[in-house]
């Protein structure tokens, strides 16, 4: 019982501390200088959007496309509906005249798929995917593509930036974990390169894009694998920001967390050959250290509260420790039931969004073994308040 608890708290110690303290170290003495320089020609890009039932969204994510910083007539924008029904394809065919281009899933069947479909019409030399949901920084797409001046470059990431409503309850356990989360990767790109990139915005070279990829299958995940097994790496792109508005409630942002883990999980079984150091070297470290040890924590997490609870009747600090995590528990009920018209006070955001990840993570194993994909894509419908993304920038 006592080696359960020391392996489970050095587990969480080790992915949440140890893994970056390692990076910044290993940084030191193996930093890597990022590309600035413009081309001297913009190259053709692609921007790939798939969409289900984004009528509210989809005017606004497209405007916002399109007032991107970069030359109108070398971009191509593309919205793949994934047999909307909401009319979301007669809001994008309104769109034509400006150059936007519809291609219509006659069934649906995700969003993997989706982009599956897209790949045949997707002319430019960068396919740059971004989600409908999300609103993009005018200078992100130039900054994205900026960094393919870099030959070894074959997948660029956006650094997300957490918006929510002021007036509306605040996930602020979301917002903390996406800043800690961009701050590793930025540590990785610096190292060797990120192990997965952001599913709201992210740019890869067309001839890793055009790769098949099953359907239960995450794209972003794999992506920065699809480039690695090709001897390519991926980056985290600081400038190419990406405001994401939070999930409107916490069982919204539970359900995605299943949806994204059962496929993280299936992504990573399916590229396991990645696991290998003695081919993938330090690539294999981190892609255990970043996605497959924290997979790993819900479980660590049953071994440690089982452990404190066998040892709690003769031990005063396993008691103090059990008691902890009761009190913890209590608060992320509290977080489960608390009125999404109220701010959520950070004493209970914090471990509400912990404990829901690890029941999420729980869940998505549960389903993995069972031998069921993950649930058909939902597109977490997200709230973003007129003012959000310059408060956020600035």
């Amino acid at each position: 019982m006592i080696a359960l608890i020391w392996f489970s708290l050095g587990l969480w110690g080790y992915c949440y501390v140890g893994y970056p303290a390692i990076l910044r170290l290993l940084a030191v003495f193996h930093a890597r200088t990022a590309v600035h320089v413009d081309p001297v020609e913009w190259p053709l890009i692609g921007i790939s959007i798939p969409a289900y039932n984004e009528a509210r969204s989809i005017a606004e994510t497209l405007e916002a496309v399109l007032a991107c910083d970069y030359p109108a007539g070398r971009r191509q924008v593309v919205v793949i509906s994934d047999a909307s029904t909401d009319g979301t394809d007669e809001i994008v065919a309104r769109f034509a005249s400006r150059g936007v281009e519809l291609v219509r899933q006659p069934e649906r069947k995700g969003k993997t798929a989706a982009e599956n479909a897209a790949r045949q019409v997707l002319r430019g030399e960068i396919v740059v995917n971004t989600d409908a949901s999300v609103r993009v920084h005018p200078q992100s797409v130039r900054n994205l593509v900026r960094a393919f001046q870099d030959p070894d470059v074959g997948v660029a990431s956006s650094r997300d930036v957490s918006v929510a409503r002021m007036t509306a309850a605040s996930n602020l356990g979301e917002s903390a974990y996406v800043g800690y989360e961009m701050w590793v990767r930025g540590l990785e790109t610096s190292v060797s390169g990120i192990v997965g990139a952001s599913g709201s915005l992210f740019a890869i070279r067309r001839s890793l894009h055009q790769e098949y990829l099953p359907e239960s299958l995450s794209r972003d995940f794999a992506a920065a694998l699809v480039a690695r097994v090709n001897g390519f790496r991926s980056v985290s792109v600081n400038d190419a920001i990406c405001f994401v508005p939070r999930g409107a409630s916490l069982r919204q942002e539970y359900r995605r967390k299943v949806r994204t883990m059962t496929r993280g999980l299936a992504t990573l079984l399916y590229f396991r050959r990645l696991l290998n150091p003695f081919r993938y070297g330090v690539f294999a470290w981190m892609l255990v250290s970043h996605k497959l040890a924290r997979w790993i924590l819900p479980w660590a997490t049953v071994a440690l509260a089982a452990a404190l609870a066998g040892l709690a009747a003769g031990s005063t600090v396993a008691r103090a420790l059990l008691a902890g995590g009761l009190v913890a528990g209590a608060l992320a009920v509290a977080g489960w039931i608390w009125p999404r018209d109220r701010d959520m006070p950070r004493i209970v955001s914090l471990p509400t969004f912990t404990l829901a990840g690890i029941a999420a993570g729980l869940h998505a194993w549960l389903k993995l073994f069972a031998g069921r994909k993950a649930a058909m894509w939902e597109p977490t419908r997200r709230e973003a308040a007129p003012g959000d993304v310059d408060t956020a920038h600035n």
